[in-house]
């Protein structure tokens, strides 16, 4: 029996459990716990229909934190959404205190699996939920730059009309405005891509990756298919063993950041090791020392 237990059921939240129950034989069971009891049964409901639909024998309920003890996976999806003009780490103190709270309840009713983070500040929160359960590490995974790595790859599909599989780049660091594109080791088709593009081309796509999450706020008012979808990713990863390796935020040099990482049903294998220029290098080192000072300025 696999068990996920989802932490809130607003825009990530919904779009996860979507994801999650259209995927065969990789759960059997989802938990649904939220504080906004209305929004948390109309949520229920709406996707009780939907198994119906896909004639699915998946078990979901609204659940409490005493469902946990025997859960594989916890995802926290709960906290306030970046709003125009925010950047992620403005959530972090109103964040803090909600992710701090689902996590003490988590570990008070016995929650010994994995828990995967998708509040933002990602990395911050995923510290957080790492000091406060005082789990190992590889037990605590935040979605990191999984959805970074995805936007920029299709950014580079559009220039090319290449498909996304032979594309091969990786964006680590913070998910956030001090991300880190390791253009140095980047190809498309196994042709390196400062080979294909120009400086400046290079410079335009790396300024639209780091505003794609703004323009959709400012359209839309909210992110959620993109980061749904990646969670999905890290979750077939732990629960099929699939050994896979992810940007995901984990555990390196002290904090939690965006790092190439092997998962699998024990977590976080570790980090990969990878390739980079010195300005990389220095760019890497600028996003840890941003997310340091980010975990010391945290009020909990």
């Amino acid at each position: 029996m696999k068990k996920v237990v989802i932490v809130g059921l607003g825009n990530v939240g919904t779009g996860y459990l979507n994801a999650l129950i259209t995927e065969p034989n990789l759960v059997n069971e989802i938990v649904l716990i939220d504080t906004n009891k209305d929004k948390l049964e109309g949520e229920f409901l709406d996707v009780s229909d939907s198994i119906a639909v896909i004639n699915s024998s998946i078990k979901v309920y609204i659940g409490s934190y005493a469902d946990v003890k025997d859960a594989d996976i916890l995802v926290i999806c709960a906290g306030k959404n970046q709003d125009k003009g925010e950047t992620r780490l403005d959530l972090l103190n109103i964040n803090a205190k909600i992710v701090k709270s689902i996590t003490e309840n988590a570990i008070l009713n016995g929650f010994k699996g994995i828990f995967v983070i998708a509040t933002n500040p990602v990395d911050v929160m995923s510290y957080l939920v790492y000091k406060v359960s005082n789990m190992s590490p590889n037990r605590v995974i935040g979605s990191g730059t999984i959805l970074d790595t995805s936007r920029l790859k299709n950014i580079i599909k559009e220039k090319t009309n290449m498909s996304t599989n032979d594309i091969n780049i990786n964006v680590i660091g913070e998910h956030g405005d001090n991300l880190v594109i390791l253009w140095s080791k980047g190809t498309v088709n196994m042709i390196p891509i400062n080979e294909i593009f120009s400086d400046i081309e290079i410079g335009i796509m790396d300024e639209k990756l780091r505003n794609s999450a703004y323009e959709i706020i400012n359209r839309k008012g909210y992110t959620s298919q993109g980061i749904s979808l990646s969670l999905l990713e890290i979750t077939k990863a732990i629960l099929n063993n699939e050994n896979k390796v992810l940007n995901i935020s984990t555990y390196y040099k002290g904090i939690y950041i965006g790092m190439p990482s092997l998962v699998n049903i024990d977590g976080v294998k570790g980090v990969v090791n990878f390739d980079c220029s010195e300005k990389e290098k220095n760019d890497i080192e600028r996003s840890i020392s941003v997310l340091k000072n980010a975990i010391d300025d945290m009020e909990v």
